[in-house]
């Protein structure tokens, strides 16, 4: 039955929205995403709004392959891994998983939003603390708010003062937890990886680092922020996402000690209770992963077109947060202008997306421009004199 309350709430929520500018309207993409995509009713544009940093979502070796799972395997097995079994293709994207990342095992899921939500709650419980990094991704703060019977702090953005000193008043519980991002997805900053590391070693805090915006990004071989700090094997936990740089369809892992995987195979919740990431996916992403080790130069290109756009962004006179990303926040404020300024940007032929609160603080509007190695120099020009009319 209809709730009059409810609905009056709702109606005026979207009503303040669309007078202020912030409502969210979607955009339907015909086609593949590449460094171009058609967009229902605007014609083609040049994309620097997608996670695809390698280009790889419409390679046709990833496509092919998850025309091969599906032949392989059909849709899937309609029913949770623990009671109709685990694909053998799940296995081998799980063992390519673990051998990239650098860790002696992984375990995947149908995205790292799942993977997140499954992690804390396992293996944290009474008498533990969990420190996490205050501009962590949403699946983490969730994440947090899921786990009962311990104590749960957040420290100050890559503030390493304040985490030691949390570290030091949290030194008498039984497990500490420190979480963070390694590429914080709305700042485009990394994570000060070796401190980090270096207080875990001291406190004896286990580390876990969500690497969604690094992996297939950073490193020289795309291994992610470990692999830029020199760090490979030196995390005890990783989660990540095989849904932007590792084939850009979905699925998540989680990427870790045999022990810990083994914790989530009979304890976590979204592997016990939802179906497996689908064989189309396991397949695509494998042959993804495949394709980055085989393609060292993808990575390089990848770098190579951010300091292009990060130059030309800077010398048309925009702000911005020097990283080694392939995120560009370009800060605005309000959330209006922020929205206002993306929708010219594609007026222009440029899909770039404003993003505000809830998303971001309120007053933290700004434009995110993502860079992907699918960009040809032709397209990074137009790009620019798009920002130059802005």
């Amino acid at each position: 039955m209809p709730n009059r309350n409810f609905d009056e709430r709702t109606d005026t929520l979207l009503a303040g929205l669309r007078q202020s500018g912030q409502y969210k309207r979607l955009a339907y993409v015909a086609g593949p995403m590449s460094a171009t995509a058609t967009i229902e009713g605007r014609g083609q544009v040049i994309v620097l709004c997608s996670n695809n940093y390698l280009g790889l979502a419409d390679h046709p070796e990833v496509i092919a392959a998850g025309h091969d799972g599906l032949r392989a395997y059909g849709a899937g097995t309609a029913s949770v891994r623990f009671i109709c079994g685990t694909l053998a293709c799940h296995r081998e994207i799980e063992e390519t998983i673990a051998r990239f990342v650098g860790a002696p095992s992984a375990l995947t899921y149908v995205s790292c939003w799942n993977a997140n939500e499954a992690l804390l709650p396992t293996i944290a419980g009474e008498g533990d603390v969990i420190l996490s990094d205050e501009l962590n991704h949403a699946s983490i703060i969730d994440s947090c708010r899921l786990v009962r019977g311990a104590t749960k702090a957040v420290y100050r953005h890559s503030d390493l003062d304040d985490l030691e000193s949390k570290l030091h008043e949290h030194a008498d519980k039984a497990a500490r937890f420190v979480i963070t991002d390694g590429v914080f997805s709305m700042e485009g900053d990394v994570a000060r990886l070796p401190e980090i590391v270096e207080l875990c070693r001291r406190y004896e805090a286990m580390l876990i680092v969500d690497d969604s915006h690094g992996v297939g990004v950073l490193g020289l071989t795309g291994r992610g922020t470990p692999e830029h700090f020199g760090l490979l094997n030196e995390i005890d936990i990783l989660t990540g996402t095989l849904g932007k740089a590792l084939g850009g369809a979905a699925g998540g892992y989680v990427a870790a000690s045999q022990a810990v995987i083994d914790l989530l195979v009979q304890r976590s919740r979204p592997s016990l209770f939802s179906n497996a990431l689908p064989a189309t996916v396991a397949y695509s992403a494998r042959r993804a992963i495949e394709i980055v080790e085989r393609e060292p130069e993808r990575v390089a290109r990848l770098h190579a077109n951010v300091a292009t756009m990060r130059a030309g962004l800077s010398k048309l006179g925009f702000d911005l947060h020097d990283s080694p990303t392939a995120i560009i926040p370009i800060m605005i404020g309000d959330a209006a202008a922020a929205i206002a300024k993306s929708e010219r940007l594609l007026e222009l032929g440029v899909m770039v997306v404003g993003f505000g609160f809830p998303v971001v603080p309120q007053g933290q509007a700004r434009l995110r421009v993502q860079v992907s190695a699918a960009l040809e120099p032709e397209h990074i020009e137009q790009a620019l004199d798009a920002f130059a009319k802005l």
